[in-house]
């Protein structure tokens, strides 16, 4: 009796406990991953905007003027290229947990369908 109650709770842990601990584990990464990512953008976003709100108060002149608007010019490529890059980031961060979840899937499968063959 002892023996299977012992069986029973080491194929519970394969089948079920393991993968779910390890499933929550690389889901907590991901979402750390995305959060920086996340909180990064937001950063450089506000000092984008707050770097061009600071061109924009010294115009005082025709020249100050024409060298705010160069400024914007400017920052608005460059947000874009930071966007593109922000979203390739993220893009990578979650095709990397998918394939990740799905190599854990694979692998507990194959292990709780060994475990229950004992």
């Amino acid at each position: 009796m002892n023996k299977t109650v012992e069986k029973t709770n080491q194929q519970l842990e394969s089948a079920f406990l393991t993968p779910m601990r390890s499933y929550t584990l690389a889901a907590l990464d991901y979402y750390e991953l995305l959060l920086n990512a996340q909180l990064d953008a937001a950063r450089a976003y506000s000092d984008m905007t707050v770097a061009q709100a600071r061109t924009w108060l010294d115009v005082k002149d025709a020249e100050g003027f024409k060298k705010a608007m160069e400024s914007q010019q400017k920052t608005a490529s460059d947000l874009m290229e930071r966007m593109k890059g922000d979203s390739e980031k993220v893009t990578s961060i979650s095709q990397s947990f998918m394939e990740d979840s799905k190599k854990m899937t694979e692998e507990n499968t194959k292990k709780a369908v060994e475990a229950v063959k004992q």
